[in-house]
């Protein structure tokens, strides 16, 4: 993968790992995007990424997508990537936990839907590039789920399926499709208590961009690599032992 002179969107992409990536991405020699539903936060990233475009843009809400992708197709007609970054998550208890309904529509519609309809909205563009990428951002908890989390674990794995159908369909186009698996990364995801094992944002998209440069198809950064072969080998014992963390 080519990883100079793209033209590239992150959503998600004004703090944590999506601004991580922006920062490398910029750094070598890219156009790069950043939406994300909070002004604030990309008032922030623009201080911090002065050469980073910005976008406000909640992207749970159709109708926002296709304004942000017809803005795009106007603004930025060489756009060859998209980076499915953005993400929430409700650590709660599904049974007694309150308003879990509608915790689960805004985690669906986020961390799923919102993916596949970006992908669906600028196909036509990006089919369009040369060196054209999807790439979607999802966990190493698709192959063993966290207790704490009710929806996020479920709304991950299917990104993680759809990708792996994507890719399949997409075999014979010029637009390739890459799936980046994190482990727990200290990002303010984690609303300041990232669990003990948690790797930097600089470490990860380090590994995540060195792969990307070897034309991986399957990312998985960090111990996401020891999480699938538990998961394959011993999956009760991997269970126990990821919740017990």
């Amino acid at each position: 993968m080519m990883m100079q002179s793209n033209t590239i969107l992150i959503t998600g992409g004004s703090s944590g790992l999506g601004l991580q990536m922006a920062k490398v991405f910029l750094e070598r020699g890219n156009t790069v995007i950043i939406c994300s539903r909070s002004a604030e936060k990309l008032r922030q990233a623009k201080l911090a990424l002065p050469a980073v475009i910005t976008y406000e843009c909640d992207i749970a809400n159709r109708v926002a997508c296709e304004e942000m992708v017809a803005w795009l197709t106007r603004q930025y007609p060489l756009l060859n990537m998209l980076i499915n970054n953005a993400a929430i998550v409700h650590k709660d208890d599904f049974v007694r936990g309150e308003s879990m309904i509608e915790k689960l529509y805004q985690e669906v519609s986020t961390n799923f839907l919102a993916p596949v309809v970006l992908i669906k909205l600028l196909y036509p563009l990006l089919n369009r590039q040369a060196n054209a990428h999807i790439i979607n951002v999802t966990t190493g908890l698709v192959y063993i789920p966290r207790t704490v989390y009710p929806f996020y674990n479920s709304t991950k794995a299917a990104l993680h399926a759809f990708t792996q159908v994507l890719r399949k369909q997409l075999k014979d186009s010029p637009v390739k499709v890459t799936e980046v698996l994190f482990p727990a990364v200290a990002t303010p995801w984690h609303n300041g208590s990232p669990p003990s094992i948690a790797i930097t944002p600089e470490k990860a998209i380090d590994e995540m961009v060195k792969k990307l440069e070897a034309g991986k198809d399957e990312i998985r950064v960090g111990k996401v690599k020891l999480l699938y072969i538990l998961s394959r080998i011993v999956p009760a014992f991997a269970f126990r032992k990821l919740n017990a963390i």
